[in-house]
């Protein structure tokens, strides 16, 4: 039974260790921008708007379409609404219509010799050039009402074609302008995406690193209290001590306790906060790379700002905003301009009236210009020219406001980097003479010099100089982290 137990054991130990992961910072990273949502969202966007420039490109090409309609329409058409008589005359030798005297009914009378005049139904004479209603016709041709109908109860028409662009103002090239300037904003929102997660991910990497150490400095501390109990409960046995010094040292016990009880419950929040950045099981135990917070001072900035603000995907997006206002300006300035395209189709229809009317298929070609002059719109396109033009000048106003605050962002991340390096020196110095003074409290205390009290106040020296070196330490990585997210470089 005791082997099995044993074994067992052995094999629980085994699982949790390797179950425990070692993670650099690295890692971390890697990990979280292989699970972050928000990163693959902006990865879909610059797909949107990638495939939208290629579409923005397609309307310099020509647009073909094929276009078919059908009707049923109630009634023919009839040129005719009755009968008609065309009267029958003659060709003359000019090639006008007109008539010889056997082809009428009116009588003629001589009005002048040799010169003969048809006479109307009161019987006077006319000129039939000039009053040709009155003339009297012999013969006429019948004229049917049914032959001048057409079928157009079925009528199927289609075509194909195409429109070409030739000059637009501009509009096209602007667009496509938009179309390339939304591609590259959508790049740099995909990169302050980034950036922001790395802040996170980083600020939750320390933020464990700092509470792993202080919970460590809290097990120190609770030992040296509980060393501390044990030696005053003998020094009470042997008459040295009172009960209210063992009393004293049991509350600083208590609240040691209680504070790494805290320690110990903020360290497993944190780690599943950053188990939640990086996409691991909240509940998986993890272990960082380093957790031992070795010393490191960063050397004083140096930058140009003129790179700072090229490195910023706030200026990045900040630009291109820019050139899609000026674009949209250019847009509402081209409609002031006359548009051009070349047109081609060809047009086929049933029923068709190319030779004769017919009830069959039949089509033909065209090819055209077409031309379109912008007269008078009340306004419309000036108003809307100044519009723009007063959305492009929000925008400059915006880049030089963002410029200003970068340089005041990053001016002050470096003097928060030469205040944490002289913290850090400093907490270093504390935390040496503390170490010291402890060593010398507690010899003294051994040989009866000084109280628990002043033992314990020695401790607590101890103990809040280990814990601002854990805190400048932290502050070290964090300001150089804050430095590297106002430089823009995050991503080195």
């Amino acid at each position: 039974m005791k082997r099995i137990t044993t074994v067992l054991v052995t094999i629980v130990l085994t699982s949790t260790l390797f179950s425990q992961e070692r993670l650099t910072i690295e890692q971390c990273r890697k990990m979280a921008l292989e699970h972050n949502k928000s990163l693959l969202i902006s990865q879909e966007k610059i797909k949107v708007a990638t495939e939208l420039k290629k579409a923005a490109f397609t309307q310099f090409l020509p647009n073909f379409s094929a276009n078919a309609t059908y009707f049923w329409n109630e009634k023919n058409l009839s040129l005719l609404h009755e009968d008609g008589l065309l009267p029958i005359g003659t060709k003359m030798a000019d090639g006008s219509f007109g008539f010889r005297q056997d082809q009428v009914k009116n009588q003629w009378v001589q009005v002048s010799p040799g010169i003969y005049a048809p006479l109307d139904s009161d019987g006077k004479p006319f000129d039939p050039k000039v009053n040709p209603e009155k003339i009297i016709w012999k013969d006429y041709a019948l004229l049917p009402k049914e032959a001048m109908e057409f079928e157009t109860k079925h009528v199927f028409a289609g075509g194909i074609g195409f429109m070409q662009p030739i000059f637009l103002g501009g509009k096209i090239r602007e667009l496509y302008n938009i179309a390339k300037s939304g591609e590259k904003l959508a790049e740099a929102q995909h990169e302050d995406e980034l950036n922001t997660l790395l802040l996170e991910v980083d600020e939750a990497y320390w933020r464990v690193v700092s509470i792993y150490n202080k919970k460590k400095l809290a097990e120190e501390y609770v030992k040296l209290l509980k060393k501390l109990e044990k030696n005053v409960e003998n020094m009470i046995e042997e008459g040295v001590a009172t009960k209210g010094d063992a009393l004293r040292v049991k509350v600083k016990l208590n609240e040691a306790e209680m504070s790494l009880t805290k320690a110990d419950n903020g360290l497993k929040l944190s780690k599943m906060a950053l188990c939640q950045l990086c996409g691991i099981e909240l509940q998986q135990e993890v272990e960082l790379a380093d957790n031992d917070l070795s010393q490191k001072e960063i050397a004083e900035p140096v930058f140009d700002i003129n790179a700072v603000w090229a490195a910023r995907p706030e200026m990045k997006s900040l630009e291109q905003l820019n050139k899609m206002a000026a674009s949209n300006v250019k847009i509402m300035a081209s409609r002031f301009m006359p548009n051009i395209a070349l047109t081609g189709n060809y047009i086929v229809s049933n029923p068709n009236s190319f030779n004769g009317y017919s009830n069959s298929f039949a089509g033909m070609f065209t090819v055209g210009v077409v031309l379109n002059v912008p007269i008078f719109h009340f306004g419309d396109k000036i108003h809307t020219l100044r519009a723009a033009k007063s959305q492009q000048k929000i925008v400059s106003y915006k880049i030089e406001e963002a410029k200003e605050k970068i340089q005041l962002q990053v001016t002050q991340a470096g003097f928060k980097i030469s205040e944490a390096n002289k913290k850090n020196a400093a907490a270093l110095k504390n935390m040496e003479k503390a170490d010291e003074n402890l060593r010398f409290a507690n010899e003294a205390f051994d040989a009866g010099v000084i109280t628990s009290s002043d033992l314990m106040e020695a401790q607590t020296a101890w103990l809040s100089a280990n814990s601002e070196r854990i805190d400048a330490g932290i502050d070290v990585r964090l300001c150089e982290l804050y430095l590297n997210k106002a430089k823009g470089k995050m991503v080195q």
